[in-house]
């Protein structure tokens, strides 16, 4: 199993490695060096960001600066590496292998219980742009979360967001987290493979490969969570998901840095709420679209709704993300959590002052 892990690690290093070339000439290619916040001098040091997922739409807003040159534009360099989950992302960061992780802002409690302490620079989403599918052999079972018992559930990862929220959507509903089987399938093909194959009886994922598995007829929706209002209805509120989240001590100690990433960022999310989903599929890697380019398309379509415009952490997010994870982690209830340190808008209000 060891053996099989370091394989993995590798093959997904090379990938990372392949594309992060690749994208640096994008980046040269779409800046040009003469953004109107143009701060060409690089700074220091290399910052290399994890991501759980490079492809997936909840985190476009990290490979779109990339591609629209704004990172080039604020004179910091950035390596993006692609794990296939969040937890991955945010195990690499706790080891010191990378100085930024973009996956779900939850992370960040469960670490300040575990006595680390990281926080999210920028939030990106106040949903969690997550959907439960059930595959169409199991649809006639599974009306809802209170069906779970005894079913096999896709997540991820285990131990990531998705777990997370599976675990709590099955006890809101009165199902323990004994009672039903997490199987971590990863997202896009690994995911509808298993989904098809009755590996899984239902899943949380997001898009491309929703909209993938819509369009292959392989199942159907059974909570959106793509939406504000999708996430209130299921979780109770707003709930923070995908975000850049570094250790607290290198955010302190390498400040202007950090506020290059979240000016860089923050302009992103600014030029997203102002442009078509057909012009941000335009500016994306070609091989992001695996369905094709109309239903890429739709899927950025479906998922916009969860992004902010500005970076900024919803005001009532935080304590929804402690009380969903709580209801299921005893450690996390047990633990006196500091939530005003698992977050900051210190960078992101500047960013938006000079934007």
């Amino acid at each position: 199993m060891r053996t099989f892990r370091t394989f993995s690690r590798i093959s997904a290093a090379v990938t990372a490695g392949v594309l992060c070339l690749a994208l640096a000439g994008c980046a040269d290619d779409a800046s040009g060096g003469s953004g109107p916040k143009s701060r060409n001098a690089l700074t220091g040091e290399q910052v290399r960001i994890m991501v759980g997922g490079l492809d997936k739409v909840i985190y476009l807003p990290v490979i779109l600066t990339e591609r629209l040159g704004y990172f080039h534009d604020e004179g910091v360099s950035v390596k993006l590496l692609t794990e296939p989950a969040g937890v991955q992302a945010t195990t690499a960061l706790v080891s010191g292998e990378v100085q930024g992780a973009v996956g779900f802002y939850d992370h960040t409690l469960d670490l300040q219980a575990k006595g680390k302490s990281v926080e999210s620079v920028v939030q990106f989403a106040q949903a969690p742009g997550e959907v439960e599918i059930v595959s169409k052999k199991a649809a006639s079972g599974i009306a809802s979360p209170k069906d779970f018992k005894g079913r096999k559930l896709g997540v991820t990862g285990l131990g990531s967001s998705t777990d997370f929220l599976t675990k709590y959507l099955a006890v809101k509903n009165g199902v323990r987290v004994s009672e039903f089987t997490p199987v971590a399938v990863g997202a896009g093909q690994t995911f509808i493979a298993a989904l098809e194959r009755g590996s899984i009886d239902a899943g949380m994922t997001t898009d491309p490969t929703v909209g993938q598995v819509l369009a292959r007829d392989a199942g159907k929706v059974l909570i959106d969570m793509r939406t504000p209002e999708g996430s209130r209805a299921a979780l109770g509120g707003l709930y923070p998901s995908s975000s850049l989240y570094m250790n607290t001590s290198w955010v302190n100690a390498n400040k202007d840095t950090v506020q290059r990433l979240a000016n860089a960022l923050v302009r992103t999310l600014k030029w997203m709420s102002s442009h078509k989903p057909e012009e941000i599929a335009a500016k994306m890697p070609d091989d992001y679209a695996k369905g094709g380019k109309e239903l890429y398309t739709k899927a950025i379509a479906s998922t916009l709704p969860m992004f902010t415009e500005d970076g900024v952490m919803p005001q009532d997010g935080p304590r929804t993300v402690h009380e969903v994870l709580a209801s299921f982690k005893p450690e996390l209830k047990k633990a006196s959590i500091d939530l005003s340190k698992t977050y900051t808008t210190e960078f992101v209000k500047k960013a938006g002052e000079e934007g």
